[in-house]
Order: C-alpha cells, then sequence, then structure tokens
C-alpha cells in the first residue's frame, strides 16, 4: 500500500516532466518562419539530415532534428509548415543564366522547336495575346530543332528538308503587329505584310527576298539582303515595360524552378532593369553580376567592385557584382569551339578564337597577351576572372594562361574555366593543381549529343562534359544552365533537366540506353553538391550560404521527392514545391 500510495504521488510529476518534454520553454526571440517534418538535406559534413529548420528575418536560426525542439521557436506571429516529408535542400544556384534574353523567350516569339506551319501559326496566336498596341514580334530563331529532331540522340535522326514559311500563314493573325522573325543560323528571315507595308517593301522588292510566280514577296528574305537593313530601319524597339515584362517572366520562371540565384551575363540595360525591380520589391532571386571582362577597367573607375551594389556602390547580398566573362573561342553549335585538330565535318576548321586572330587559319591564335592584359586590368579593379573555354585548345589554353598567372603570384581564388565543354585527359588534374573551378552546363550533355560524335569523333567525344574525370581529379564542379540557350539550342533552366544529364547521361527520351559515355555519371549528391554550395563557393560566398546551417542566409528549396531516394529515371518527374529566398517564401507550387 504504502509503495502504491508512494507511485500514486509521484504520478503527477512524472506527467508534468513528459509534458515539459513534449512543450520546451519558448526561446525569447520567436521565429517567423518554421519548417516541419522535412526530409532536410543540409550539404553541411557535421549534420547532413536533419527534421525542421527556422528561419528568422532572412537568416537560419536552428536546423534540428526533431519537430518538437523547432515548437519552441513559435510565437504568435510565426509561420508553421508541415512539409509532409518532402525533400528540402539549399536553393539552387544558377551559375549561369543569360537573363536578358531569357523573358523575349518567354513573351517574344520562341520558334526554336518548330518547323512547320501549324507550329508557327500556333506560336504567333500565343505572342499576339500578349502584346501591347505598337509592338513588334521580333526573334524566333526557328528550326534549331529542324535538321535533327527534338530530343535526338545522334545524325541518323534528322529530317530531310529545310522549311521555309511565308508572310501569308501569318497574316490573319498578325494583320496588326509587324513581324521580323529569323531562323537560328540567321540565314533566313520571315516579315509579314505589316512589316514591308512599314519599309515600303510590298510592292517594291528588293534583291535577296523571295518572290512568288508571279514577282510577288513572300515575307522570306535571304541574309545579305538590303531589304533587311530597311525593315530594322523603321523597326519599333520594346518598350521599357515590356522589356520589364519580359524579366517579369523570367523571374517567375526562376522561381517556379527552385532557383534563389543567378550568376548572369550582366548587359548594363539589364542591370538597371535589376536596379529598377529591386526597388520595387519585384526581385525575387539573388543576382550576381558578371560584366564582360573588357569593363574592368571602367567598372573600377568608378568605384565598383565585386561585392558592390551597381547603384549605391554598397555591399548587397541581393543584387551585387560577381566576376568579370571573358571569352577564348566560339561555340560547338555554329562549329566555333576552338580544336588543336580540325572538326570531323569540317576539316578544314579549326574553330576560332575571339579576342583576337592569327594569320594562320590552323593556329588561330597569336599568343595570350590580350587575354592576360584583360584580366590583369580586371584584377586591378577586385574582378576575378571567369572565361568562357569550349574546345579542347580552348581550355588548354585558358589553364595555360591562369598557370602563368598563379607563377606571376596571383590567388586564383574564384577563378573558373566557363563551360570547360572538351578536355585532354592531361588537361584534367589541372584543374585541382590550380585550384580553378569548372564551371560546367550539364543539360548540354542531353541536347549536344545530337551532333557531337559527328563534329569531333568518339575518341574526343570521351572528354566532352566528363564530369566523373574531372571531380575523380579532385576539380570542384559548378552547374549552370545557360539558359535560354543559344542560338542553336534551347536549355532548361529547372534543376530537374541538369541533375538528371549529369548523372543519366541521356536525351529527355532516355537514350541511349545505358547513357552516353556512361562512365563519366555522377551521384545525385554529387549533382546537388554542384548546384548548391559549391556554386556559393564559385561567388567567393560559401561561408553565408549554399547550405543549410544556422547563421546562414535562408535560402531553401522544397521538392516533391527525395531525389537521393529515387529512381534516376524519375529525377525528370521532380516538382518544386517551394522557393525561400532571403527568408520569404516567394514560390509555393499550391499557390
Amino acid at each position: 500500500m504504502m509503495r502504491l500510495s508512494l507511485g500514486v504521488l509521484l504520478l503527477p510529476t512524472l506527467l508534468l516532466t513528459a509534458s515539459c518534454a513534449e512543450a520546451p520553454e519558448r526561446v525569447a526571440d520567436p521565429a517567423d518562419l518554421i519548417l516541419l517534418n522535412g526530409q532536410v538535406y543540409t550539404m553541411e559534413e557535421d549534420q547532413p539530415w536533419a527534421r525542421a529548420v527556422v528561419i528568422s528575418g532572412n537568416t537560419i536560426t536552428a536546423v534540428l532534428d526533431n519537430d518538437r525542439e523547432a515548437r519552441a521557436y513559435r510565437g504568435p506571429e510565426t509561420e508553421v509548415i508541415d512539409l509532409r516529408g518532402k525533400f528540402v535542400v539549399p536553393g539552387f544556384i544558377d551559375g549561369h543564366v543569360h537573363f536578358n534574353s531569357a523573358g523575349g523567350l518567354i513573351n517574344d516569339a520562341n520558334l526554336m522547336a518548330v518547323a512547320d506551319d501549324q507550329g508557327l501559326v500556333e506560336e504567333m496566336h500565343r505572342v499576339v495575346g500578349i502584346l501591347d498596341e505598337g509592338e513588334w514580334i521580333t526573334g524566333g530563331l526557328w528550326g534549331a530543332y529542324e535538321e535533327w529532331t527534338l530530343g535526338a540522340e545522334g545524325a541518323s535522326e534528322r529530317m530531310e528538308e529545310r522549311w521555309e514559311p511565308n508572310r501569308w500563314v501569318i497574316d490573319d493573325i498578325t494583320a496588326n503587329p509587324p513581324c521580323l522573325l529569323n531562323s537560328f543560323d540567321n540565314q533566313l528571315f520571315l516579315a509579314n505584310t505589316a512589316a514591308l507595308r512599314a519599309a515600303g517593301l510590298e510592292d517594291a522588292p528588293v534583291d535577296g527576298m523571295q518572290l512568288d510566280a508571279e514577282g510577288i514577296p513572300t515575307g522570306l528574305i535571304y541574309r545579305g539582303s538590303p531589304a533587311l537593313e530597311r525593315i530594322r530601319s523603321v523597326r519599333t524597339p520594346k518598350s521599357h515595360e515590356r522589356l520589364l515584362n519580359e524579366n517579369r517572366a523570367a523571374l517567375k520562371a526562376l522561381r517556379q524552378a527552385g532557383i534563389v540565384e543567378i550568376h548572369d551575363i550582366a548587359r548594363p540595360d539589364q542591370t538597371a532593369r535589376f536596379v529598377e525591380l529591386q526597388d520595387a520589391d519585384e526581385l525575387t532571386v539573388r543576382v550576381w553580376l558578371r560584366p564582360d571582362l573588357s569593363r574592368g577597367a571602367e567598372l573600377g573607375a568608378q568605384g565598383l567592385t565585386m561585392g558592390l551594389h551597381p547603384e549605391t556602390k554598397e555591399p548587397d547580398p541581393f543584387l551585387r557584382y560577381g566576376a568579370l566573362k571573358g571569352y577564348i573561342d566560339g561555340i560547338m553549335g555554329t562549329h566555333g569551339a576552338l580544336f588543336f585538330e580540325p572538326y570531323d565535318d569540317q576539316p578544314d576548321n579549326y574553330g576560332h578564337y575571339r579576342p583576337h586572330t592569327s594569320d594562320d587559319p590552323q593556329l588561330q591564335v597569336g599568343n595570350m597577351e590580350k587575354m592576360h592584359n584583360l584580366i590583369m586590368a580586371g584584377l586591378d579593379a577586385g574582378f576575378v576572372p571567369n572565361v568562357h573555354a569550349i574546345g579542347d585548345k580552348g581550355v588548354a589554353l585558358m589553364l595555360d594562361l591562369y598557370e602563368r598567372l598563379m607563377n606571376e603570384g596571383v590567388d586564383l581564388s574564384g577563378f573558373r574555366v566557363i563551360h570547360a565543354q572538351v578536355i585532354r585527359p592531361q588537361d584534367f588534374p589541372r584543374f585541382q593543381q590550380l585550384g580553378v573551378i569548372a564551371e560546367v552546363n550539364p543539360y548540354h550533355i542531353s541536347d549536344d549529343m545530337r551532333w557531337m560524335e559527328e563534329r569531333i569523333g568518339y575518341e574526343r567525344s570521351r572528354g566532352a562534359y566528363a564530369f566523373r574525370s574531372l571531380l575523380d581529379n579532385g576539380a570542384m564542379l559548378s552547374f549552370g544552365s545557360d539558359w535560354p540557350g543559344t542560338s542553336a539550342a534551347e536549355y532548361h533552366v529547372h534543376p530537374r533537366y541538369l541533375i538528371h544529364a549529369a548523372v543519366n547521361r541521356t536525351t529527355l527520351n532516355h537514350t541511349p540506353e545505358g547513357g552516353w559515355f556512361p562512365e563519366e555519371k555522377i551521384s545525385v549528391h554529387e549533382a546537388l553538391e554542384a548546384y548548391t554550395i559549391n556554386n556559393a563557393i564559385a561567388a567567393l560566398e560559401g561561408d553565408i550560404r549554399g547550405s543549410i546551417k544556422a547563421g546562414k542566409l535562408a535560402d531553401i528549396t522544397v521538392c516533391d521527392r527525395n531525389l537521393l531516394e529515387i529512381d534516376p529515371r524519375d529525377i525528370l518527374k521532380m516538382n518544386v514545391e517551394m522557393t525561400i529566398v532571403d527568408g520569404e517564401i516567394v514560390f509555393r507550387r499550391d499557390g
């Protein structure tokens, strides 16, 4: 009886203890946002997984292994979200975008996958519904996938004939807005009747215009025709509001894709629009601006350097200058990338060198002094270089120059080889030896394999997008989409496409079976690392963002499935549920 009584007496104390365990003492400063019940993949070695994340203002306050502790941060104004087991990663950082042209491909004509009248009509219907009075329809880049079908893995899937549109197909739809559309290779242009009439060409054709059997212009114009200059001289430039709306469309696409930051190939006019959008509280992604390498001295003279806002010239973690972007060579889509050996399908073509060209067409490069001087001018202004190099010779030359700079006492932290698309075996170890970052574009694999082996052959293709070889040789990978693409290819911005390409090395149709050069596949973890913490480090800001850790900026992406557990073939099914930038929820899939 005594024991029973003592047990009864102790029961309230035990219940009180249990209650305290369920409801820990509240913290003094409640959080603004608490994420509970998630599969949180932190990208931090000492705490790779967590269950809850606490956010106060724009900062991660705590990363916890249980929901009970997280609830201690709840106050009357705290928003608490049950993630229901969703997969949480540091916000995706896109290391390479061309933001200025992305919105145009969304709101203006996008004909890259169009090679017939029906597709042209459908796209014109869409764009006409967006335009304001007085605006022109421009661009288009039709036929980029005309020679190969979209999703093709090789040259055997070519289409047979080149499509030639005419103005009568679209005149009924575009009776009011004038149109000047171009093919992806700028060999053909299409003007509707409104455009021809505005330039005085409807009844008075000039050389280079296609005529029908009765001598009437069809609207198709060939490259080099004086008609192009006539039309361009009367074309109304895009209004400021239209350009802002294109920016808004691009921002929407980024937040829907879970992108929290972009490293943008900056143009001065677009930089001004970024400032305007930020002032209007419409900038929903961090922007790390990468102006052209030639602007280093100019920016330095204005008192601008890395980390500073383009207008206030004060440190700004949201909108600021980053590295300077230079170019060694062209792109493979137009046979412009620079190689030691000629292209297999163009035996006299070795590619071309961007800064200046040698008189010897087989060498292309006289010396690297111009590039060296541009980089030094940028370094004097406090900017590191990120340089485009695609062909194996372009990559080797860039590594040679970086090595020269290192020997001259330059710290190579933050230096990148952009694209690093085709690499010789002897050059893989040099990235780690120099501490140079390989900024790569994984989705290029899924798209470029349609013509890669035809252009440079099997052996050189073994070094194309060779991410496994780079990692095994100690290189750091930085992922970028290259969104919206080149004139020859459209590149997706959603991370599922990049991760799929790096992990599976197939087209979007899952071909070839087993992957293209499957020995170069990397893991999902390695892909996520290149997409998050590595890109923060590449921007020299890995100490403040890029992983989910207390004290870092609250940039977080929530996905609808755990990419580490699903069948790799299902990566393309991944959707973004939520995007958090600077502690603010900028996108929820549920609206």
